[in-house]
């Protein structure tokens, strides 16, 4: 079997068995985030970070005591992961080759291999699905096993995480991920998470519930996972950890930061649970061509694409079914692989809406060198729904349906941080009325 063929194995194995996991949490209603899915408030966080470079020093063991670093997948003139000894030697991920060899002349660079990451982290986390039936992976070499109800199996807390380091030993990772691997158990993913970061490969933090408010008090705001902007304001706001954004009442926080304020200021105060959450959804959709002879020509490709992703739409198990998350991956005959993904903002069933994400990210970062087989892979649904006319015949209604969710979505936002929106619609009245104030009146305004 190739190592195509055992990833594609592998990632449908654990999807279609302890089931893909939806990442979506709300503070504000955690129960309805969990409804109907498998969840686990108590949960450990199993982080190896760099988890590529991890791989690759698998791989080429005679490398490790080199300073070593990973081209980014997407722009290949920059690093992405870089080895402790080359940052020793003030090698930075972003910078470009050029820059990063000046400062190491001895640096080895290594060209990124997606398909095999994904084939190693897809076998971690069968492994983490022999241990716990929920396992919610959040991005490469990160996830959370819920442990719920586990004491009765495996014991204390600390016999939990033990059994977790057991399966990710028997999993088949080499030493060096092993070694690299960080467990933090608490309540919530984020304390979790938190914990996690504070760990050693061989010491695994627990935080226990007399613990938590006092451990996440003393945290820097870092560990809020915000876009840039919102760490950049806070940091502006004199906000360093997690206890100054506690002390600030949540009204101001909300009033600053709309609905990101509301659910980071839930997360630091420890009013709110974040559960891990399992969710099984139809298996993934591959659909696959493989190519006489290697090709090289972008047109060639994106043509390619297009013919795949009809096929994969016209799948029987598709059926009913709107597409939230395409992949597309291939072997290049180098013997490396390229892969390039991409979420859906709004779900469709369309070949021309899919595909246009998917071709500008082809015409930004195309594969290194020829093709041999490329492959699409549908991995993730949404129910298809009247409200956006999925099989209308006629796209504007789908476009108008588009526009008042995302209407909704504006109006909602405007609430949460102004407490009322201000928005009005004209209703025509008297329209023949002599009188002007007659023709016309403005209704609060509510999609």
């Amino acid at each position: 079997m190739s190592s195509m063929e055992r990833w594609q194995s592998g990632m449908r194995k654990w999807r279609t068995g302890s089931g893909p996991r939806d990442t979506s949490f709300s503070p504000d209603h955690p129960e309805m985030a969990c409804r109907g899915k498998l969840h686990s408030e108590l949960a450990v966080c199993v982080w190896i970070p760099h988890f590529a470079l991890r791989c690759e020093e698998q791989r080429r063991p005679d490398f490790i005591p080199r300073p070593t670093a990973l081209l980014a997948p997407q722009e290949v003139r920059r690093l992405w992961q870089i080895s402790p000894r080359a940052r020793r030697a003030g090698v930075k991920s972003g910078m470009t080759v050029s820059q990063a060899v000046g400062l190491c002349p001895s640096l080895t660079l290594w060209e990124p291999d997606p398909v095999y990451y994904d084939e190693q982290f897809s076998r971690l986390l069968l492994a983490l699905g022999n241990v716990s039936p929920v396992v919610e992976p959040v991005e490469l070499g990160r996830a959370f096993v819920g442990v719920d109800g586990l004491e009765g199996l495996y014991g204390s807390p600390d016999e939990q995480v033990g059994a977790i380091r057991r399966a990710i030993t028997g999993s088949g990772q080499g030493t060096e991920t092993r070694l690299s691997v960080r467990l933090g158990w608490g309540r919530g993913k984020f304390a979790a998470w938190v914990a996690a970061t504070r760990a050693k490969p061989d010491q695994p933090v627990i935080i226990t519930d007399l613990d938590r408010a006092n451990f996440l008090a003393l945290q820097p705001v870092g560990v809020l996972q915000s876009d840039p902007d919102t760490h950049r304001r806070l940091r502006q706001l004199g906000i360093k950890t997690l206890s100054d954004l506690c002390r600030l009442p949540e009204v101001a926080v909300v009033s600053q930061f709309g609905k990101e304020g509301r659910r980071i200021w839930a997360l630091a105060s420890g009013k709110v649970v974040d559960p891990a959450i399992g969710l099984e959804r139809p298996e993934p959709i591959v659909v696959e061509f493989d190519f006489p002879n290697p090709v090289a020509d972008r047109v060639m490709l994106t043509h390619a694409l297009e013919r795949l992703i009809e096929r994969a739409l016209r799948h029987p198990r598709r059926t009913g079914w709107r597409v939230l998350e395409v992949q597309v991956h291939a072997r290049q005959e180098t013997g490396s692989s390229w892969m390039i993904r991409t979420t859906l903002k709004d779900p469709s069933a369309d070949c021309t809406h899919i595909a246009a994400p998917l071709k500008s990210r082809i015409e930004q970062a195309p594969p290194t060198s020829a093709v041999e087989t490329l492959v699409v892979e549908f991995t993730a649904f949404a129910r298809g729904t009247e409200k956006l006319q999925l099989f209308a015949k006629e796209a504007n209604s789908s476009a108008r349906a588009g526009r008042r969710s995302a209407l909704r979505t504006a109006v909602r936002e405007i609430q949460t941080r102004f407490q009322g929106t201000g928005l009005y619609h004209i209703v025509e009245i008297q329209p023949l009325s002599r009188i002007l104030e007659r023709r016309y009146a403005l209704i609060n305004y509510d999609p």
